[in-house]
């Protein structure tokens, strides 16, 4: 409960005049110094009635890509019997961690048994999360001495995705020859990956009998088409290494995440497997897209530059070392981080494939990497042509 600067002279004011009145024999006095603290206890006791309402929030579509439009309706009801609502509020639409983001909602009179609808736009103009609400309800007196503020509703969250690019261009897969070379699938190729249990509407001929029989239950054999390449995205997220990083963001760091974005929409379409790691250590993805997608995007909506070196591309590599998620890798980075290609360019060996994105305006001396494809552009827009005019991985 906060008292407004015309309640504190109202109060000050009032206890004045009746000191003086009753010190003074002034009776007018203490009768207007009376009236100013009735007045303002009054106020109080206003402001303390806590007004009945309903909330409920919708967001439409709570997942948008750069640019494109999203917005946040809100049904606020007066579930009180008795006295209309005199409101002013306020939703929090901001990311997190920031603070004073609010947009104001109309609800003056709101009478009982009423509802109102308020809708605004999301603002989407940057890559990022959006949280809205709670609704911040202020009540105040009549005379506007005193407002109380209290929550109303739930929250919700809206990603703004990046940017997405139309590339066509997309790798060959890698099949692994009887001699132990690795050659690329010209036409595809159907092996065997897997067993695992019978679902309904798995074909009988795939069943493994002999497992079967083993543990008491139907396996079938899952194949792998080795004409697919499994993609794996690596997006660099230390702050150290885009150059243009400050209060502000880095235009380098969003026009890589456009790139990242571009190549897991190029996925999508050909329903190929794909996985999103950050150097920091978040990931997501794996096996097909058309199931994974929403936590690509996702993730790369959340993305931030962080603070941290070397040692988290060290750990990054050998990571990927160990588990191989997939045979081509495209690692994202910065200028700011081409002194730390060499422990990509160590992964040629567990990844048949490997393609390195530099982002950003370019160098007068930049570092060439052996034994890796360099795909430099310098935005998003770039990196798409330069993408579709590899002929070869």
């Amino acid at each position: 409960m906060i008292v407004t600067l015309r309640g504190a002279g109202l109060t000050v004011g009032g206890v004045a005049l009746l000191a003086t009145g009753f010190t003074y024999g002034y009776p007018e006095l203490a009768v207007l110094g009376a009236t100013a603290v009735i007045a303002q206890l009054h106020a109080f006791a206003h402001a303390a009635l806590r007004p009945r309402l309903s909330v409920t929030r919708s967001v439409d579509p709570d997942r948008v890509a750069r640019g494109e439009g999203s917005t946040v309706t809100l049904t606020v009801r007066n579930t009180g019997r008795f006295g209309a609502a005199t409101l002013v509020a306020h939703d929090r639409c901001g990311r997190p961690g920031q603070h004073g983001a609010t947009v104001p909602v109309p609800l003056l009179r709101l009478r009982p048994g009423h509802d109102t609808d308020v809708s605004y736009p999301v603002p989407t103009d940057r890559r990022g999360v959006v949280d809205v609400g709670p609704l911040q309800v202020t009540r105040r007196d009549p005379l506007g001495l005193v407002s109380v503020s209290r929550s109303h509703g739930d929250t919700a969250r809206i990603w703004v995705y990046p940017k997405s690019h139309l590339i066509q261009a997309v790798p060959a897969g890698i099949s692994r020859s009887l001699d132990g070379r690795l050659d690329r699938v010209p036409h595809g190729a159907i092996t065997f990956d897997t067993l695992r249990e019978y679902v309904i509407g798995d074909e009988l001929r795939h069943v493994h009998w002999r497992t079967s029989a083993k543990v008491g239950e139907l396996m079938v054999r899952e194949h792998l088409d080795t004409s697919l390449p499994q993609l794996v995205v690596l997006l660099d997220d230390r702050a150290g290494s885009w150059a243009d990083l400050d209060a502000a963001g880095s235009t380098s760091f969003e026009s890589a995440c456009e790139a990242a974005a571009s190549i897991v929409s190029a996925a999508t379409r050909e329903d190929l497997p794909v996985t999103l790691h950050l150097v920091s250590g978040p990931a997501a993805g794996g096996g097909r897209i058309r199931g994974a997608a929403r936590g690509l995007l996702d993730l790369l909506a959340e993305a931030e530059p962080a603070t941290g070196d070397e040692e988290l591309l060290v750990t990054a590599t050998s990571r990927l070392r160990q588990h191989r998620p997939g045979d081509t890798l495209i690692y994202l980075t910065g200028t700011a981080g081409l002194a730390d290609l060499a422990l990509v360019s160590g992964l040629r060996g567990p990844f048949p494939s490997v393609a390195v994105g530099v982002l950003g305006p370019r160098l007068a001396e930049e570092p060439q990497p052996a034994g890796v494809l360099l795909l430099r552009a310098e935005d998003g827009e770039d990196f798409a042509a330069v993408w579709d005019g590899v002929t070869r991985w």
